[in-house]
């Protein structure tokens, strides 16, 4: 997993509101970015979301009105956050981080069109949600 990039920005400030739904974060360069929790979910970097490899994907549906319940440092490079969906094996390093803000809009734009492509809203529950378990230990 990535950690820090030489030279990248750091991150100064880190916020997390909860009414509307987003992580407020500001970096050592001066931008400041509100990544929505859905978009941190539906882009978790787990391998629960991410598969095992490429075309592996797991595609996250029903995730418009997740929380994130706690947010745990991870050394000096990444946060966990424990969604309210159960969803905790996401590491965000700052890196990620920054790249889920400064790309949020052509995120939001794939995340729709494989929403499409694979015949499914934004809304629908998960396939086994009740089950809610990969059957990988993570």
């Amino acid at each position: 997993m990535a950690g820090l990039t030489a030279g990248a920005p750091a991150p100064e400030a880190l916020t997390l509101h909860g009414q509307s739904r987003a992580l407020e974060i500001s970096f050592s360069d001066g931008k400041t970015f509100r990544i929505p929790f859905e978009l941190m979910r539906v882009y978790s970097p787990s391998a629960e979301v991410q598969g095992h490899g490429p075309g592996q994907e797991v595609l996250q549906t029903g995730k418009r009105e997740v929380a994130i319940d706690e947010l745990s440092q991870v050394g000096n490079y990444a946060v966990q956050p424990t969604f309210s969906d159960g969803h905790s094996s996401g590491i965000f390093s700052w890196d990620y981080l920054y790249f889920l803000g400064a790309e949020q809009d052509e995120l939001w734009k794939q995340y729709n069109a494989r929403l499409q492509a694979a015949g499914v809203q934004r809304d629908d529950p998960m396939p086994g949600a009740a089950a809610s378990a990969c059957g990988h230990s993570h």
